[in-house]
């Protein structure tokens, strides 16, 4: 295997060191590696030109924030064509959690995320995707 240097900020690698940890990788490597390995999935349905993907996608945001929740019903009426099922919870008092389950075109599956991703007041995005 072939050793790399990185530089992170303090307050990143305290969270990533916190997070390699409570998910119990071997190493810090190991972590890193995953997390390249989930992005690089992500980026493979970028590439696609045309075609149809399932995809589940988890978004975290502050309970407090209510406009965040006003904003991600908007963009999820929006996609009303891929997103076939929405799930939200409250996790204890201080986050929301919402999950939304996918079908569609690939491209238009990036704008969704895009749209999210690029939404103030989002924490944490995630999805997995299932090429069809």
């Amino acid at each position: 295997m072939t050793v790399i240097s990185i530089t992170l900020p303090g307050d990143l690698l305290k969270k990533f060191n916190e997070f390699s940890k409570t998910r119990g990788y071997y190493s810090r490597s190991e972590a890193f590696r995953d997390a390249v390995r989930n992005l690089i999935a992500e980026t493979e349905v970028a590439k696609m030109d045309t075609g149809t993907v399932a995809a589940t996608i988890m978004i975290t945001y502050d309970y407090a924030r209510r406009d965040v929740d006003l904003r991600i019903t908007e963009v999820r009426h929006e996609f009303d064509d891929l997103v076939i099922e929405n799930v939200h919870r409250h996790i204890d008092e201080k986050y929301c959690l919402e999950i939304f389950i996918t079908q569609g075109d690939s491209q238009r599956m990036l704008d969704l995320m895009g749209r999210v991703r690029g939404m103030r007041g989002i924490q944490q995005v995630k999805a997995m995707f299932m090429q069809l």
